[in-house]
Order: C-alpha cells, then structure tokens, then sequence
C-alpha cells in the first residue's frame, strides 16, 4: 500500500507532528508503506508563501528538503495528472486537492488528507483525524 500525503499532513508531520493522529504517524514511520509527497503540494506552500500572510510562515525549500531527507519520495506533476483532473465530479474546488486526487487516481495510490469533503471522490481517498 502507498499513500499520498495531502499538503496539511505534510505541515504537521514537519512542524506540528503531535497533531497527527496515531493511524497517520503508524503510516509514515512503518518503512514498508510508501509515503508520498507532490510537486503540487510544494506548489500550493509556495503560492501561500508567496501572499506573505501572516498566518502561513512556511519555507517551500526547507519543507521538501526535510521531506527528502527523511526518505520521502516525490511524485512531480505529469501531464496524466493534470488532464485526469477533467474526470473528476465536481465535489471539491480547490485546485491543489483536486491534483492531489487525480495524482492518486493515475498512480494507484491512497490520498491521506484531513478534508472530509474529498471522501466524496470514493475509495481513492482515506479521510484520517
């Protein structure tokens, strides 16, 4: 089993691990589950970097460089990923979650994500707490 992490899992397993829920932390530190993380995660950290909100102090460079270290492959963003967006219903608008469900769609993988509105898109997505 593989799963792909939504882009708040990954802020909390970076800097607010003891807000993961203990079925989440059993799945990133078992080393015989991939977990994944997207080029589009890094993308949507980046453009909330980039507003300078007060609320989101996060550095895109840093978080993906301790993500690989910490032995985290990266999906990229492959045109297949993109167009299977347009299979999608329409049960979510984010751009960057909808990407995340088609990645996972493509790819074989799970979506772990906190956002109970993606379990709309069926057995592609675990909602965890």
């Amino acid at each position: 089993m593989s799963y792909l992490l939504d882009t708040q899992l990954l802020l909390w397993l970076a800097s607010e691990e003891d807000r993961l829920s203990d079925s989440v932390l059993t799945i990133v530190n078992d080393e015989s589950i991939d977990s994944i993380f997207s080029v589009a995660s890094m993308w949507e950290v980046a453009i909330k970097t980039s507003l300078k909100r007060p609320d989101f102090q996060v550095d895109g460079r840093v978080l993906r460089r301790g993500l690989l270290e910490a032995g985290f492959p990266e999906l990229p963003i492959e045109a297949q990923h993109v167009l299977a967006v347009q299979d999608l219903p329409d049960i979510h608008g984010d751009p960057f979650d909808r990407l995340l469900v088609a990645q996972a769609r493509v790819e074989g993988l799970i979506l772990l994500t906190t956002d109970v509105r993606l379990a709309g898109y069926g057995p592609t997505v675990r909602v965890v707490k």
